[in-house]
């Protein structure tokens, strides 16, 4: 087999990140060598010069990271992605490529790829990333069980996960506008008064979150004000950077301008998610449309995915495109609940229409109710704590029964 590969960490390497270069062009593969020489906390085990060998020795060496070419003779990177993600599923992938166009980055998404570079990168983009996609995957290899396959016949060390007793919801859709933010705030009080239990929200579309407006809460503290303690983060200081709202819900709320979401990383939610679940039965996330790492990280460590779609053709398709992302990240099909909201019956794109399309069942639908909806949002009172008996806190108030129940099965 070509390619240089260098030999397997010893004791006193183990903690570091084990990297494969999988490039075509010998420069390219020094360069990146050269880039990663002095950082102390990344190893790189092997240089593949095409696709199939990149997917040969991911297999044999099974690295932590692949960094990967998208353009290759042979197999590709796309291809040699997918082979790595079905054969080495805790192995996380990087592409890299001289073109950003989006089609470029959600082929690379679909084939499993974390993140996506774009040539020439700085040795710090490159580093960050590396260190940014190996935290994201922590949880993934530490759930993984025992493979079959060893490195040089070592049995590989598995952790068990942490079990807590808190849990995560995410509520996402790849469409902006269908109401995300606003499913958020009132299943959050629906399970808050109906399920008895103790919620948190959490707004995790931090360049223009919207969880405080309709909660009518004024933003004195956000989760930017955790960035600078993320090395200490506790109890205390969490609980006093939540804002409580008159429902009992309590609110962590997105920062206060878009230039200060750069403060927040994927880590630092990464880590108040896990330290919440042991102060919050459930976390209540509300995520951006865009796919990026804040939202990945958030959809990985959620033991349920809502994911939202409404009767229009936009939305059905990114839907649509967005299954196939949770597929190529194997996400498991009982850790997404697919909701219809602004449920028309005059409208003729049926739920039925919607399921046959995408092949995924819906298990909730709200239906349209524009004149609460707006009231609400102005007013600032989500509509679950006003009229009770209208048809649209009915379904809310059903999805929240539902969504416990299933919590609470998945949890026996």
């Amino acid at each position: 087999m070509s390619g240089s590969v260098a030999s397997l960490p010893d004791e006193s390497t183990e903690q570091k990140i084990r990297l494969l270069l999988v490039d075509d062009i010998p420069e390219t593969r020094e360069n990146l060598r050269k880039l990663l020489f002095f950082e102390s906390d990344i190893e790189v085990i092997g240089a593949a010069t095409n696709g199939e060998e990149g997917v040969q020795m991911a297999v044999e060496m099974q690295p932590d990271i692949v960094l990967m070419d998208i353009n290759m003779p042979g197999m590709d990177g796309i291809t040699a992605s997918e082979n790595i993600t079905q054969q080495v599923p805790f192995t996380q992938i990087i592409m890299m490529s001289v073109q950003g166009e989006a089609d470029y980055l959600r082929r690379s998404m679909l084939a499993g790829a974390r993140e996506f570079l774009i040539k020439p990168f700085s040795s710090d983009e490159l580093v960050s990333s590396i260190r940014r996609v190996y935290q994201l995957g922590a949880s993934r290899r530490q759930a993984m069980p025992a493979m079959s396959q060893t490195v040089a016949g070592a049995v590989p060390v598995v952790e068990a996960r942490v079990q807590t007793a808190g849990n995560v919801v995410s509520v996402f859709s790849s469409k902006g506008g269908v109401g995300c933010s606003t499913i958020v705030v009132n299943l959050a009080i629906a399970l808050q008064q109906n399920a008895a239990v103790k919620v948190a929200v959490v707004d995790t579309s931090l360049q223009f979150g919207d969880i405080g407006v309709l909660l009518n809460l004024y933003a004195r503290t956000t989760i930017a004000d955790l960035a600078t303690h993320a090395d200490e983060l506790d109890d205390e200081l969490i609980t006093d950077v939540f804002i409580p709202h008159s429902s009992g819900v309590k609110a962590l709320l997105a920062p206060p301008r878009p230039e200060v979401a750069d403060t927040v990383t994927p880590s630092l939610i990464a880590d108040i998610l896990e330290r919440l679940q042991t102060m919050f039965d459930i976390i209540i996330v509300d995520t951006g449309s865009v796919i990026d790492d804040v939202v990945l990280n958030v959809l990985d460590v959620s033991d349920k995915i809502i994911v939202v779609t409404t009767p229009e053709i936009p939305a059905i398709k990114d839907a649509k495109l967005f299954f196939e992302v949770t597929e190529a990240l194997e996400y498991e099909r009982e850790r997404i609940m697919f909701v219809l909201n602004k449920a028309d019956k005059r409208i003729n794109i049926r739920a039925e229409d919607i399921e046959a399309n995408i092949k995924y069942p819906i298990e909730a639908q709200l239906p349209l109710d524009e004149r609460s909806v707006t009231t609400a949002v102005n007013q600032g009172v989500p509509y679950v704590l006003g009229d009770k008996s209208s048809l649209l806190t009915q379904a809310t108030i059903q999805l929240a029964t539902h969504l416990a129940q299933s919590l609470q099965s998945d949890s026996e």
